[in-house]
């Protein structure tokens, strides 16, 4: 099974780069499954919001700084809190669509060397400070995350490719479409 995990900095655009990934998968007849190894912190965070009165319209937008508590909360109690889940998401995945291709965009650092041993490739996306910091400004999160907090840290795990985002959405698809030409030949 093809599997790919991008990771990088907050606005960086991992998650337009798993969009184009998808879609150009798609274009080329592979069927695609997104796997997010946060997901239950968006359930939490829901949760949390839906406790303090204010339920969430759309769960996929981000608390930064409750993201990055919870994120740190849940792993200090159990570190493979957020693994396990998602490696039985993936084991799923692969009994049930093995034709697929994986996309996970949100691995993070304490996850490489196990996202690694589930087989999935390491795509670092990055992009300039300025740029960057702009974007994430822009995507409308509930209130931003502390790009210097733990669970922030750099993944020191080796990369299979590196996208550098500092282009145009044209450049990002065209670096997409090179990845899923590589991973579905």
């Amino acid at each position: 099974m093809r599997k790919i995990a991008l990771h990088g900095k907050p606005g960086a655009g991992k998650s337009t780069l798993a969009g184009m990934l998808a879609e150009e998968c798609e274009r080329a007849g592979a069927p695609v499954r997104r796997l997010k190894l946060g997901a239950p912190l968006y359930d939490v965070q829901a949760l949390v919001y839906a406790l303090a009165g204010r339920p969430l319209v759309d769960n996929a937008v981000q608390d930064g700084p409750l993201l990055n508590a919870l994120g740190s909360a849940m792993r200090r109690i159990n570190p493979d809190a957020l693994l396990a889940p998602f490696a039985a998401r993936v084991q799923q995945a692969e009994r049930l669509c093995p034709q697929a291709v994986l996309l996970c965009d949100d691995m993070r650092a304490p996850d490489a060397e196990a996202v690694l041993a589930l087989g999935f490739r390491l795509v670092k996306v990055t992009a300039p400070d300025g740029l960057r910091l702009q974007r994430k400004k822009r995507r409308g999160d509930l209130a931003a995350g502390d790009d210097e907090h733990s669970t922030e840290a750099p993944v020191t795990a080796p990369e299979w490719r590196r996208i550098e985002n500092a282009g145009s959405l044209e450049d990002l698809r065209a670096r997409a479409a090179g990845i899923v030409a590589e991973v579905l030949r």
